[in-house]
């Protein structure tokens, strides 16, 4: 399959929400911590498949902002699992990791783990992964928006001068996910067909692709279908 994909017509950012860990182990007969852990394995697959069809920026939903209103022995143990993951693939020194989300609303720890792996792989010359943990595409958007006018008010600008010249890339240049390329395909697993918060402002004119598949059971055909099935899409961007 993957000789047949056309190398002009692959995606370079691909975004993907790992969705279905529960379900995935409640079906088995598991606890949920074991669908988060089977997930966590996943990832690094995943990323492997990624570099096979050249992906440049993978960008992979872990927990969003209203994950974190779950119960707390619930949510412990899933920060708890993130934070092995993510320290995973940083010792790998085969990715560069970017922490996207409110790292401000996670508890101190987890913060500073995530910060510690992404700085581990700074100088890694590898494929960009943005690790979204306490994400909300809301949340970014209100961020940008105040980072924006936190850097025009010690600018001096007032706000009048400001509503003049904003424009969309003045606020994008503020996201989470600042200088890169927009996501060109976003996968969600678990047959939920819904962004559900997910790089609202980024997937303007992304490609979408729902797939029945569990994250855990997700495999490497099911991402070269995805892939198939953008290659086979007419891109209009909006035109």
């Amino acid at each position: 399959m993957v000789r047949r994909l056309p190398a002009d017509r692959l995606p370079k950012h691909v975004g993907v929400m790992l969705d279905g860990n529960r379900r995935w182990a409640k079906a088995i007969g598991q606890d949920t911590a074991h669908g988060y852990r089977a997930g966590a394995a996943n990832i690094t697959p995943l990323l492997g498949w990624c570099e096979e069809v050249g992906v440049e920026v993978v960008t992979l939903w872990l927990l969003s902002t209203d994950n974190l209103n779950r119960p707390a022995d619930q949510l412990t143990g899933l920060l708890g699992i993130i934070e092995d993951a993510v320290e995973g693939l940083a010792a790998q020194q085969q990715w560069r990791l970017h922490p996207v989300g409110a790292l401000d609303l996670l508890p101190a720890g987890t913060a500073r783990r995530l910060k510690e792996a992404a700085d581990s792989t700074r100088d890694v010359d590898g494929m960009l992964v943005n690790i979204a943990v306490g994400y909300g595409g809301r949340r970014e958007i209100a961020d940008a928006v105040r980072s924006l006018l936190l850097e025009h008010a010690t600018k001096g600008t007032t706000i009048e001068e400001l509503a003049e010249i904003l424009d969309v890339e003045h606020i994008s240049e503020h996201l989470y996910t600042k200088g890169q390329p927009d996501p060109d395909l976003v996968i969600r697993t678990s047959g939920e067909q819904r962004l559900g918060g997910f790089l609202l402002w980024q997937s303007a004119h992304s490609e979408f692709y729902f797939c029945e598949a569990y994250w855990p059971a997700f495999r490497r055909v099911d991402f070269l279908r995805a892939v198939r099935a953008y290659a086979q899409r007419e891109r209009r961007l909006g035109r």
